[in-house]
């Protein structure tokens, strides 16, 4: 799964931070650092991380396995 974090619209709360440290670690008091590639496997704790943050500043998208979303935009050619 790919994630995207829009770090202008994070605020540091760090509830992703807690709910999925593997995915998501704060860097000081208000940088958030993350791993855009997340397994399959973490999804229900991504999805916990996702729905806590309190500004929507996470979206997470399934649609791309390969970690490459032009891919399958480009296949639909």
């Amino acid at each position: 799964m790919r994630l995207v974090v829009d770090l202008n619209r994070c605020q540091g709360y760090a509830q992703c931070a807690f709910l999925a440290p593997d995915v998501f670690v704060m860097h000081g008091d208000e940088s958030l650092l993350y791993s855009p590639e997340v397994e399959e496997e973490r999804r229900e704790d991504l999805a916990r991380a996702v729905a806590a943050c309190p500004v929507q500043a996470i979206v997470v998208d399934a649609n791309f396995p390969d970690g490459n979303p032009g891919t399958d935009r480009e296949a639909d050619r």
